[in-house]
């Protein structure tokens, strides 16, 4: 693939991420400031990237309009979208569904806790897979090929005291989850918060998850544990819906 293909690529996953400014995003590439300032010059021509206010650069609508076509394509998104709200509904606390996507697994769709607390989570956002329940969940399904694909090129990083950030130590509580059918998220990612989830199977194997999160003081890890049965019936109907 060529070079400037794949630093785009790259310059637009930096901003997507963190918006930044001409000088920051050579900084972090080892450019000069010219030479990205054309970059970010060439990716705002077609739409996929803006220059706000302030001189940082955030997506643009045309690679915003392209990635809700490319979700709105997806089948699991559209088989689960009534199943996400019906599950939400029945247990009053934010629902997720993940999406393995080549060598990546992103929030496809997510249905928000009745009280109004927003998670970090978004629709379109890559999963951070060592220390979701969702990203757990579906890793313990993959073969060993698969489990490198999604983890090659991880940064291991510490979020909070309970985020498993090694490899070895991953594969351990893998194996628990693949033993047991469901995942975990205790506080891993953020200190507040804990989700549990169950992958969702079909005949071609592993092709997502769902689950319920919730923050401490609503729900804990216990409570959450209690909708594992309805976290089990939703992802049989996804699975038998997409064949």
């Amino acid at each position: 693939m060529s070079q400037s293909v794949i630093r785009a690529a790259r310059i637009i996953d930096a901003i997507a991420a963190d918006p930044r400014t001409v000088a920051e995003l050579a900084e972090a590439f080892g450019l000069h400031r010219s030479t990205m300032f054309r970059e970010l010059q060439a990716l705002e021509e077609v739409g996929w990237v803006r220059r706000r206010g302030n001189g940082r650069y955030t997506l643009g609508t045309r690679l915003a309009a392209l990635s809700k076509e490319a979700l709105d394509s997806l089948d699991l998104r559209e088989v689960g979208a009534q199943h996400v709200r019906r599950l939400q509904r029945r247990t009053g606390n934010t629902v997720h569904l993940a999406a393995l996507m080549d060598r990546s697994i992103v929030y496809v769709d997510k249905a928000e806790d009745e009280s109004g607390v927003r998670m970090y989570s978004r629709i379109g956002k890559a999963v951070v897979p060592y220390c979701s329940a969702v990203g757990k969940a579906i890793l313990a399904d993959l073969g060993p090929a698969g489990r490198d694909a999604v983890l090659d090129g991880v940064t291991w990083q510490r979020f909070t005291e309970h985020t498993i950030a090694t490899r070895d130590a991953l594969d351990r509580e893998l194996a628990v989850v693949a033993a047991r059918g469901w995942a975990v998220d205790d506080r891993e990612f953020e200190p507040y918060v804990n989700c549990v989830a169950v992958p969702i199977h079909t005949s071609l194997g592993v092709v997502g998850a769902i689950s319920v999160t919730a923050i401490r003081v609503v729900a804990d890890l216990d409570h959450l544990k209690t909708y594992l049965p309805a976290l089990r019936e939703t992802a049989d109907l996804i699975a038998r819906e997409l064949g």
